[in-house]
């Protein structure tokens, strides 16, 4: 006699690694979705998508930016920042020009309609920022920002797997 399989049990795989819930990667993304789920609704409100307002964001604490230092500021792939420039552009939130010393490079500016946008947006986002820290914890928020910070300039210092000198180990 052959036993069925029961239809909710799914088959476990063993592999040598540390289990998909304790990944890094995974746990960082689970706790960006839990943070970006509670801005949405604002952002949506005001006509932004989340990249959207990641480039605003960006360009607010600047005069201008190279096109390409946006991209690497705001971690956006290039084919994505040109479609989301251009949107924002069509709605006169940006400014865009060619730098004087070389006119294959652009500059990127907000508008002063984009610093209108922002100062609409930013009473509801310091509004969520104030309840996710009453819910976390000031202290708690400010050591988790420090951690990461940390965690990322430890990172980049570290080679990227392909490149010459890795090791392979590095990340166990």
């Amino acid at each position: 006699m052959t036993r069925k399989k029961s239809p909710g049990k799914a088959k476990v795989r063993r592999v040598p690694m540390r289990d998909f819930s304790r990944s890094l990667p995974m746990s960082l993304l689970r706790a960006r979705e839990a943070v970006m789920r509670h801005f949405r609704a604002s952002l949506r409100d005001h006509g932004l998508t989340e990249q959207q307002w990641r480039i605003l964001r960006a360009l607010a604490a600047i005069d201008a930016i190279e096109v390409t230092e946006l991209a690497r500021v705001a971690f956006l792939l290039g084919p994505s920042l040109s479609r989301i420039l251009r949107d924002l552009e069509a709605r006169h939130l940006i400014e865009r020009k060619v730098a004087k010393a070389d006119l294959r490079r652009g500059l990127v500016s907000i508008s002063a309609k984009g610093v209108r946008l922002m100062e609409t947006v930013a009473p509801s986002s310091e509004a969520i920022y104030a309840a996710i820290t009453r819910r976390y914890g000031a202290r708690k928020l400010r050591e988790l920002q420090d951690m990461l910070h940390a965690l990322e300039r430890s990172l980049s210092e570290l080679r990227v797997g392909g490149e010459a000198g890795a090791e392979a180990g590095e990340f166990e």
